[in-house]
């Protein structure tokens, strides 16, 4: 899935926006993910899931840090996230479905923060954006 050069530049004016309060938006985007989609907690058995917490703020700011090397490396996301998908698929073996429903709660985040700035074509193009992610997190599964 390929990004076209203005969907490219919308992912990078919005992360512009977003990496200023990145940490906030993943927390934001964990707490949908687990309210929403309950089974998805599995795999956090040892962390603390309330609204806030520490840990879901830790891990929160690790998703989004990967959303931002993938920014920043937009034109080659599959080699600025190799070691993730390795560390996903052979040692945390997370369900693949987790990482579209992620997605989607990141998109419903981000939008939330800046709905003047999350046009139809920008929202179009994170979507892309992530879903090219999440296939990149998801390949070595196969």
């Amino acid at each position: 899935m390929t990004l076209t050069q203005a969907e490219k530049a919308a992912v990078v004016t919005i992360w512009a926006k977003v990496a200023t309060q990145a940490d906030a938006i993943g927390a934001e985007s964990l707490e949908r993910l687990f309210f929403s989609y309950p089974q998805t907690k599995t795999y956090f058995p040892h962390f603390d899931l309330s609204h806030g917490s520490a840990q879901l703020r830790g891990h929160g700011s690790k998703v989004m840090s990967a959303i931002g090397e993938a920014v920043k490396n937009i034109e080659d996301i599959r080699g600025a996230l190799a070691k993730l998908s390795e560390l996903h698929a052979y040692i945390l073996r997370v369900d693949p479905v987790n990482f579209k429903l992620l997605s989607h709660c990141i998109l419903c985040s981000v939008a939330a923060r800046y709905p003047s700035d999350f046009t139809p074509e920008v929202h179009a193009a994170w979507d892309k954006f992530l879903s090219s992610v999440s296939s990149v997190l998801t390949e070595k599964y196969r």
